[in-house]
């Protein structure tokens, strides 16, 4: 965004304040500045009038002009294309230094004697307008033959470029830049006075409009521009941001009139419009990308996103005002890939959307320049309600961390456009303007607050750290994955991290559940990662297989990791696999260690996780499982995973040896804390039980008898043998080893004697099974 001191001054009363001051404040209220540059014409370079205008004898591009400066008239040889009798134009006097090394001396050019030189635009240092000269007018100030440009302050002005953030299309303007100046310096604006020469018709009276099912708020005059003639301040402006066109007075004032309002204004020839019932007739209707439109005889332009070039064909025009949410314009831009034009860059970060300000400031521009407008207008705007916050002070000067009397916030909010209504209990009910569309939260509010008090006002203080509990669910889980980490590593595991991906077609060959092909990886990372894993088994058996063609012959690995459902539903797992030799080769084993089975796998897992059951599994999900050595791991009566040997086939695909794996819900893994309690300080006994069961019998059943009781003596017991021969038939035999202990006093043999006949008697009632 560009900006020029003296356009500034015409929004703004800044007399008082440095051009250094203003920079620094622009800086300290977020408005960054990139560059500052200071233009000053040289001295001696002075007004003229053209009086005369020849050509030269002997140069066909060379004219011999005769020019009056004040104190008198000198003769000129000139080589611009434009150069003509009656202008008012920048001299260079003999003497005049343009730089450093080029200062203007009598000459002659082709035999004719010279006396200083008419200068470009480009030559006193100004913005490029053309390859001729500068043609002055008293749009600069009172055009005095002779006075020196250096003394014209709107020439001798400070450029200053600021860089805007994508969210202050607020201050893409202007008006806008000045808006922010005047809060923090609490100068009011100056007072825009609507003044227009009007035509003897009405806008009815030409022109018809028709629209239907719009999204844009659109405001159009029709205006004469027969007599009009573009100033050259507006032009120097106009090329001063680099938007100046050449020969195209109606696209210059156009683009003036939007850098100093930041309303999207635009202009269709009359000629180029439908004719219908002796009416010129705009319609505006969708496109095929659903984006507003304005046709004529042909498409004329797509509102807010592209704006067709004025050719001045005709000398009647239809002007335009426009406004288009921005947010919802940028996200359709973005659905349709389409292409946009220049105007997107404003309209897209927010343009200013009092559209009746922006028609109004052209119309009294143009009026000023020898337009006449039609009387009326045709206007589409749907009302909308400003968006509302109620603002408690107490909780901006915490955000703050600095007490902003409420009077100053109500006024800092007032000055930047906020309407601010004062409630009870210090609470502000602020509505937001149209023109802050990024203004969500209190936060943005507060925001705006520092900006115009400074960040620099505000007071330093020592950062003050408060002890929280910080405890929460993600630190939980981070606590119990490391846990769980050391304690798989403790128990032989290595730590692996593979893909979230895997092979659909390796997964369907298992039988695993795989993701719906309607929520497929659109572009997987390799054909052999084409899908979302829908468990880690798969994962680990591959890399133990690829450990064994390196020539690991036994491998124990634990991932925890995210799988997915069938709907690409996460969850968190943690598996384990072991295959191979259950220990290393060495004196103990004779060099040939025995492979894991599993309840030696088992056990590592239970070291790991912590206590759970097991129980057959009822049915097999997939073919990784063995049909006879493979269980459920059950936690408090919920089965949270599973535990199995891997089939024979899939091992024979994989070239593995006996192997095992283990699947279990990270989520259902206890985290709770280990509790001390008090020990007997009394001899224990061990007593074990021989009793016959059916072979169909679950020892589980069993357990739950024994649990029912609720004796404290009994402080622990375990499953010890399991035997059968023929004679038992269909029974079996299980010995049970029971340690018993009193925690207040020594156990008499009658008391032991009480306990076992009390675990007796309970499975002969319940499940009518005895003594051996």
């Amino acid at each position: 965004m560009i900006i020029t001191r003296t356009w500034i001054e015409e929004f703004i009363d800044i007399s008082e304040i440095s051009t250094d001051d203003i920079c620094k404040t622009l800086n300290s209220i977020g408005l960054e500045v990139d560059s500052l540059e200071q233009v000053s014409i040289a001295p001696k370079v002075v007004v003229g009038k053209v009086l005369e205008k020849v050509k030269h004898p002997d140069a066909d591009k060379l004219n011999i002009c005769q020019v009056d400066i004040g104190v008198e008239t000198v003769q000129i040889v000139c080589g611009a294309k434009n150069v003509d009798a009656g202008q008012f134009v920048p001299v260079a006097v003999v003497g005049c230094k343009l730089s450093p090394d080029f200062k203007i001396k009598k000459a002659k050019l082709r035999g004719v004697e010279s006396n200083g030189m008419i200068c470009s635009s480009t030559e006193l240092g100004l913005a490029k307008l053309n390859d001729g000269i500068l043609e002055l007018d008293d749009s600069i100030g009172e055009l005095i033959l002779g006075r020196e440009l250096s003394e014209y302050k709107l020439l001798n002005d400070d450029i200053i470029e600021i860089e805007l953030t994508a969210n202050r299309g607020d201050c893409l303007s202007i008006n806008g830049v000045a808006r922010e100046l005047s809060a923090f310096y609490n100068i009011p604006l100056n007072t825009f006075e609507k003044n227009v020469t009007h035509n003897d018709l009405g806008i009815g009276q030409i022109l018809d409009i028709q629209a239907s099912d719009i999204d844009a708020s659109l405001i159009f005059k029709a205006v004469d521009l027969k007599d009009f003639k573009l100033d050259i301040m507006t032009k120097l402006r106009t090329a001063i941001i680099g938007k100046h066109e050449e020969d195209n007075d109606v696209k210059n004032a156009l683009t003036y009139a939007t850098h100093c309002t930041g309303v999207i204004l635009n202009a269709y020839e009359k000629n180029k419009s439908k004719t219908e019932d002796n009416l010129s007739l705009l319609e505006i209707k969708k496109d095929e990308n659903d984006f507003d439109t304005v046709y004529g005889k042909e498409e004329l332009s797509t509102i807010c996103i592209d704006h067709k070039k004025i050719d001045n064909s005709d000398t009647d025009f239809i002007i335009e005002a426009s406004y288009l949410n921005p947010e919802k314009l940028s996200m359709q831009v973005f659905e349709t890939k389409i292409t946009t034009g220049e105007i997107y860059y404003r309209t897209s970060r927010g343009s200013e959307p009092d559209i009746s300000y922006g028609i109004d400031y052209l119309t009294t521009f143009l009026s000023s320049l020898g337009a006449k407008i039609y009387k009326g207008r045709k206007s589409f705007i749907e009302d909308s309600q400003k968006a509302t916050l109620d603002v408690a002070i107490a909780k901006v000067n915490a955000i703050i961390g600095q007490d902003i009397p409420e009077l100053e916030v109500e006024r800092i909010l007032s000055s930047l456009g906020f309407e601010v209504k004062d409630t009870l209990n210090h609470i502000l009910n602020v509505k937001i303007p149209f023109f802050r569309h990024d203004i969500k939260n209190i936060a943005d509010v507060t925001e705006e607050i520092v900006r115009i008090i400074g960040i620099d006002n505000i007071q330093a203080k020592p950062m003050a750290i408060d002890e929280v509990n910080r405890i929460n669910h993600t630190t939980n889980d981070l606590i119990k994955k490391n846990k769980l980490r050391a304690k798989a590593c403790e128990n032989g595991f290595d730590e692996t991290l593979t893909y979230v991906f895997a092979s659909r077609e390796s997964l369907k060959k298992y039988s695993f559940p795989v993701v719906k092909e309607e929520l497929e990886l659109l572009n997987p990372i390799v054909k052999e990662l084409n899908t979302f894993r829908t468990t880690i088994v798969l994962n680990l058996i591959e890399a133990c297989a690829s450990n064994y063609k390196i020539g690991a012959k036994a491998t124990s690995f634990f991932e925890i990791g995210t799988i997915f459902d069938e709907n690409r539903n996460e969850s968190k797992k943690i598996s384990f696999i072991q295959t191979g030799a259950n220990e290393l080769e060495d004196v103990s084993n004779s060099g040939k260690p025995e492979n894991v089975d599993l309840f030696k796998f088992a056990k590592k897992i239970l070291n790991t996780i912590g206590k759970f059951d097991l129980e057959p599994m009822e049915k097999i999900t997939n073919d990784f499982i063995h049909p006879y050595q493979n269980a459920n791991v059950i936690v408090d009566g919920e089965i949270i995973g599973f535990i199995s040997k891997v089939h024979p086939s899939v091992c024979e695909d994989y070239d593995l040896s006996d192997t095992f794996i283990a699947e279990i819900d990270f989520d259902s893994i206890k985290n709770e804390l280990v509790k001390t309690k008090s020990y007997s300080k009394f001899q224990a006994s061990k007593k074990d039980l021989s009793i016959i069961t059916p072979k169909t019998l679950a020892y589980k059943e069993i357990k739950n008898v024994i649990n029912s009781l609720d004796d404290v003596n009994i402080k622990q017991y375990n499953l010890i043998d399991v035997y059968t021969d023929e004679n038992l038939g269909e029974n079996e035999s299980l010995t049970i080893r029971f340690v018993l202990q009193n925690d207040e006093k020594t156990m008499e043999e009658e008391d032991i004697t009480a306990s076992m006949n009390n675990i007796l008697e309970a499975l002969e009632a319940k499940l009518s099974i005895g003594l051996r």
